[in-house]
């Protein structure tokens, strides 16, 4: 079971990383421009952390590509000098509405369309338990499951 799973998901992800390397996208980038555009308005560094799942240290790695390719900028914050806040670019605005109908016809296809939605509903809620779990584990970084 372990190992079906472990390459389930790495095929999985292969194909969604092909696709997205067609519009010139990491995961990673993918996953940061998914949470921008759902925003409805520019985000603290530290709570688009919260809402990816990322570390700190390596959003501020993304964030820092990201912006010299003109998806994301970063502006401080007028109430506290010490924050942050990133909005997608015009170019990232562009980038996720070019790559998200093929990013979701490739997971539909390798993985929405092969599995009955009674199964659906059996993964989402142990997919919901299994992160809840391990992300309650110390040092172990919440991780949504709606980055992808």
């Amino acid at each position: 079971m372990w190992r079906g799973f472990l390459t389930m998901s790495q095929v999985i992800e292969a194909a969604t990383e092909a696709q997205l390397r067609e519009h010139g996208l990491s995961p990673a980038d993918y996953g940061v421009l998914v949470v921008l555009s759902e925003a409805t308005a520019p985000l603290r560094v530290g709570e688009l952390g919260d809402r990816g799942g990322w570390e700190s240290s390596r959003l501020a790695h993304q964030l820092r590509r990201m912006e010299k390719r003109g998806l994301v900028c970063r502006t401080g914050c007028p109430s506290d000098r010490r924050g942050t806040f990133v909005e997608l670019t015009p170019a990232g605005r562009s980038a996720i509405e070019a790559a998200a109908p093929g990013h979701a016809a490739a997971v539909r296809d390798v993985f929405v369309d092969v599995v009955r939605p009674e199964e659906l509903e059996m993964l989402k809620t142990l997919a919901e338990r299994v992160a809840s779990r391990a992300s309650a584990r110390p040092g172990s970084p919440s991780a949504p499951l709606s980055a992808h």
